[in-house]
C-alpha cells in the first residue's frame, strides 16, 4: 500500500482539544479517521516547533489520503500538509524511466 507523510500544525482551537483530551485520545481519533477511509496509521509523533504532528498512514491509494487530508483540513482545529513517500525501490523505477524534458531557456 502506498504511504504518506501527514504533517499538522494546530490552530488555537485545536491545541485547546488536545490539551483538555490528551495525546493518546488524539492518536485514538486518528486511527479511526484513517481506517474509516481503509487507510492503518503506521506511526504518529509529536513534535515542538512549526509542526505539531507527524503521522504515517498507508492508504489504499491518494484520493484516500487526500480526503483524510481535506477532512483534517476541514476541521478547523489544524493545517495540514500531506507527503506520498517512496521507498528506494520506488525510486530504483523512477530513475530507469526516460524523460522527455527540455529545460527553460533551452
Amino acid at each position: 500500500m502506498p504511504k504518506y507523510l501527514l504533517t499538522a500544525s494546530y490552530t488555537a482551537e485545536g491545541v485547546r482539544g488536545l490539551l483538555k483530551d490528551g495525546g493518546t485520545k488524539r492518536r485514538a481519533a486518528i486511527e479511526a479517521a484513517a481506517r474509516s477511509v481503509g487507510a492503518t496509521v503506521e506511526a504518529m509523533y509529536f513534535a515542538f516547533g512549526d509542526t505539531d504532528g507527524f503521522v504515517v498512514i498507508d492508504a489504499p491509494d491518494a484520493e484516500s489520503a487526500a480526503a483524510l487530508s481535506l477532512a483534517v483540513a476541514a476541521s478547523g482545529a489544524a493545517s495540514n500538509k500531506t507527503v506520498a513517500l517512496l521507498t528506494p525501490e520506488q525510486v530504483d523505477q523512477a530513475v530507469r524511466k526516460s524523460v522527455g524534458y527540455t529545460p527553460p531557456g533551452s
